[in-house]
């Protein structure tokens, strides 16, 4: 394992990479987590092992705001993980050793990961998205993110939640983001892992973007929540199953 930081515009991006034991030129994955989450979580270091086992090299990274990376969580919006991810990107495909690039991440990792892919789609191979939250920027619209109500025409200067704090920016960036359009634009394989009995992002949103996707997977984890708690395993075998195959 490798522990460094990728430069994103003058914000350091903390990054991990694990690659197979013996490995040389091979496919590598950048693997991105979700709003408040960290590379350390278990559903992403099970989702690594699953593609370091399958002989993929992982490139974990934390996106503004989030675990080693700079930043305050507060400050953070969807283009600025963009721009992020667009480093990552770079980075990966400067990596002499890599030879196919993959995209995946979990709830707004994944949501990131349909916009990239659309944005990029003849660098990536494929994607995972994992519970994928691609439904916020449409209550964003609406007045509410993750729970949290406001007036959509009249944002706030800060979104207060029980557990975290955000910036009225972010409100105004995400709801002019529309994934649709993305999705059209990518016309690779895509692998959608989705927990069931998700209560944070509705299953429904994995079976509708599965529709939209030309050529997309969807593995449902029967009675499963959004960070995969009760069958982690069957999340990181439908992971490595993706790649051996």
């Amino acid at each position: 394992m490798k522990e460094f930081f990728i430069d994103s515009d003058g914000t350091r991006l903390h990054a991990k990479l694990d690659r197979p034991e013996g490995a040389e030129k091979g496919p590598l994955c950048i693997l991105i987590h979700g709003f408040t989450g960290h590379m350390e979580e278990d559903h992403i270091k099970a989702a690594q092992k699953a593609m370091n086992d399958a002989g993929v090299s992982v490139l974990r990274v934390e996106m503004y705001g989030h675990g080693g990376s700079d930043g305050e969580f507060k400050d953070h919006t969807l283009y600025k993980w963009v721009t992020n991810a667009l480093a990552a990107v770079k980075y990966a495909k400067s990596l002499d050793f890599v030879t196919d690039l993959y995209l995946s991440g979990h709830s707004q990792g994944g949501l990131l990961t349909m916009l990239v892919g659309g944005m990029c789609p003849d660098d990536f191979k494929a994607l995972l998205p994992l519970s994928p939250a691609w439904m916020i920027p449409e209550i964003a619209r609406e007045g509410n993110v993750l729970g949290t109500s406001f007036d959509p025409k009249h944002i706030p200067d800060m979104i207060t939640s029980g557990s975290w704090e955000l910036s009225g920016d972010y409100i105004r960036v995400v709801q002019t983001i529309h994934v649709e359009d993305e999705i059209e634009r990518f016309e690779g394989p895509v692998l959608i892992i989705h927990g069931d009995a998700d209560e944070t992002v509705p299953f429904s949103y994995a079976e509708k973007a599965a529709k939209l996707y030309k050529n997309a997977e969807l593995v449902p984890i029967h009675g499963d929540d959004h960070c995969f708690t009760k069958h982690l395993n069957e999340m990181a075998d439908a992971v490595r199953a993706f790649f051996l195959k």
